[in-house]
């Protein structure tokens, strides 16, 4: 029983992220699940979330407060620097970049690179 749980509990936990395009934290994913889930803890929503983001099934984005990704193909993201928003950027992803850092880091093991940009989304400079 205790299996089932844990499982379907993951399940909601992984939906709620790829249903999202907020890039949440984990303590957003708890407060959208807790209402029709009453004994959901937000130990276990941090516990799934990092299961799943150590399975690659989910992007851990180590932001101030750590946020997570539903698209784990690699792309490119921008942070608002007054509400925190998280966005994904229609980019291509430029893997040529690691070999450039490879370049530049002689005996370092380049996997691959995060890239993110920062600046003001376009709902606060409406305010």
């Amino acid at each position: 029983m205790a299996g089932k749980r844990y499982s379907r509990q993951r399940e909601l936990i992984y939906q709620a992220v790829m249903g999202s395009k907020e890039h949440p934290t984990a303590e957003m994913v708890y407060q959208w699940l807790k209402p029709a889930n009453p004994n959901l803890s937000l130990g276990t929503v941090y516990r799934n979330l990092n299961l799943l983001a150590e399975e690659g099934i989910l992007i851990r984005m180590p932001f101030p407060v750590e946020r997570y990704d539903g698209d784990v193909r690699p792309h490119s993201h921008f942070r608002c620097k007054r509400c925190g928003g998280v966005f994904d950027l229609d980019l291509d992803h430029d893997g040529d970049i690691d070999g450039l850092a490879a370049k530049a880091a002689p005996g370092f093991q380049i996997d691959g690179h995060d890239l993110t940009f920062t600046g003001v989304c376009p709902e606060c400079q409406r305010k």
